[in-house]
């Protein structure tokens, strides 16, 4: 009798909706990321890091449920994922008050912490869905994985549409409460509902095997590429609607780029049924990688808007099927790891992405950017570098340059005396406002030689976007030979099949 309590249709489309809200607060963040450096003066490194920080806390928190998942139950942790979005957006808004107040690291950290918050939501939801969904289907598991995951171009093309509606109208504040629609709405549609546990769970393999199951090297290679995927997928897709909006100078086109790529992915995952059927999943995956290689590399080369629309275009289309694919072969390959497994290479994933892909992408801009106005023009540079230096992994410290600097340079000083005039109508002085007062003071210098800063400062910004493109591409390149060398491997062992319990 349980079986036929638990509705699937709709206990899939309220998870479709976990991932929307997930989307859609991903695609505001990133349209307001300009915005943040404008107002708080980050540097592109500092934004990677804040965009990262989020995937760290999706990732590690994947990883963390997904062991403890059958234990507590599917509802209780839909539930508690319910009440994180709402407090990362209370932290989030705060931002603008705490920096006021408490001065530009406190904000960072609000900025930080909330996008933490917020991915910890999204984490405790992933860690649910991909093994429930699994469940639900057990012979279709690629094909719903890629329509469960349609949600999250779904929800970046409702945040794009929203950004480009609103973003002159409303504050980022404003913007970034949107995502608690899709939150509201899957919260109404798991209210009274059953959940299942995962294949394993009910098959009664214990947790020692589920486990055990990363003793295989396969499962290991599959890991390793899940990262690369983290990487070139959710890493470019942090930056993806600031480094076309800055190569065609203009935010509302990398906007609109932005969600036509997203649209290609959303219509492309209800489709993964059927091209697996043709080539298997594995093969969808090389695919996937050669594109992504090719469209990686003309966009980080485009000169001209059609040329970057044809590069998003196959880029977009790379992209598609990486991530619930991936899944669906974990799932195919060992489903006695049940949510285990399964939650291991989707946390491993967001942890590249927020380690490594965010900040990876942000210090190749910061790099390439201030390389080239050191040797082009080494006197703006000095008057527009960040005041710190910002280092990744192994590679050298470098100063960026300044985000409110180079907005104050852009735009003629008109928003620093919007926000001088905000300020003093607060009745409080501007000598109270650090930040404002330091700006303003430096502007005064700078501002006699922002004729022959500006330009030089602006091809700084596109170069670096470019070349930071470029070499992501090789990412996607490696991936491409490790799913060849699968799609090998079991060729030789009679083809790729789906195992059972």
């Amino acid at each position: 009798m349980g079986e036929l309590q638990i509705n699937k249709s709709r206990l899939l489309w309220a998870s479709f909706f976990t991932i929307v809200a997930a989307g859609v607060g991903f695609a505001v963040r990133g349209a307001i990321l300009v915005d943040w450096a404008n107002e708080f003066g980050f540097t592109m490194t500092e934004l990677g890091t804040i965009t990262g920080g989020g995937f760290v806390g999706f990732g590690l928190i994947i990883i963390l449920f997904s062991l403890i998942a059958d234990k507590i139950g599917y509802k209780k942790l839909i539930v508690l994922a319910f009440v994180l979005h709402f407090l990362s957006l209370v932290i989030t808004v705060a931002t603008a008050y705490v920096f006021e107040n408490m001065g530009r690291e406190a904000a960072y950290w609000c900025l930080y912490s909330g996008t933490f918050l917020f991915a910890v939501g999204n984490g405790v939801c992933e860690s649910v869905i991909n093994p429930l969904v699994a469940s639900l289907y057990p012979k279709q598991k690629t094909h719903y994985l890629n329509i469960l995951h349609a949600g999250w171009p779904g929800g970046m093309i409702l945040g794009g549409i929203l950004s480009i509606a609103f973003g002159d109208m409303v504050s980022w504040e404003v913007l970034m409460s949107f995502f608690l629609v899709p939150v509201l709405i899957y919260g109404f549609m798991i209210a009274k509902e059953k959940f299942p546990v995962s294949e394993a769970k009910a098959a009664g393999v214990p947790f020692k095997e589920m486990l055990a199951q990363f003793a295989s090297p396969i499962l290991i290679l599959l890991v390793v590429l899940m990262v690369l995927v983290g990487y070139v997928e959710l890493g470019t897709d942090s930056w993806i609607q600031n480094i076309t909006g800055n190569i065609l100078q203009s935010g509302t086109k990398g906007v609109l780029l932005f969600i036509y790529t997203s649209a290609l992915m959303f219509v492309l995952r209800f489709f993964a049924g059927p091209i697996v059927h043709k080539i298997s999943p594995l093969g969808l995956l090389f695919l996937s990688a050669v594109l992504g290689t090719i469209g990686l590399y003309i966009l980080g080369n485009s000169t001209t808007g059609m040329i970057m629309v044809v590069a998003v275009t196959i880029y977009g289309i790379g992209k598609t099927f990486f991530w619930p694919t991936m899944l669906g072969v974990v799932g195919e390959r060992y489903p006695k790891g049940g949510a285990v497994t399964m939650g291991i290479i989707g946390g491993v994933g967001m942890l590249s992405a927020g380690l490594l892909g965010g900040p990876g992408i942000g210090y190749k801009q910061d790099y390439f950017a201030s390389e080239q106005i050191k040797t082009t023009a080494p006197d703006a540079y000095d008057r527009y570098k960040a005041d710190h230096e910002n280092s990744f992994l192994f590679f050298k410290g470098i100063q960026g340059l300044d985000g409110a600097k180079v907005a104050i340079l852009n735009d003629g000083g008109a928003q620093l005396e919007t926000d001088k005039q905000n300020w003093e109508k607060t009745g409080k002085s501007l000598a109270e406002n650090a930040n404002l007062t330091q700006l303003d003071q430096w502007w005064q210098s700078a501002k006699t030689d922002a004729n022959q800063d500006k330009n030089p400062i602006q091809q700084a910004g596109f170069y670096g976007a470019g070349k930071a493109v470029v070499v992501t591409a090789l990412v996607p390149l490696v991936m491409a030979l490790g799913y060849l060398f699968l799609i090998l491997y079991f060729k030789r062992r009679g083809g790729y099949k789906q195992l059972e319990i």
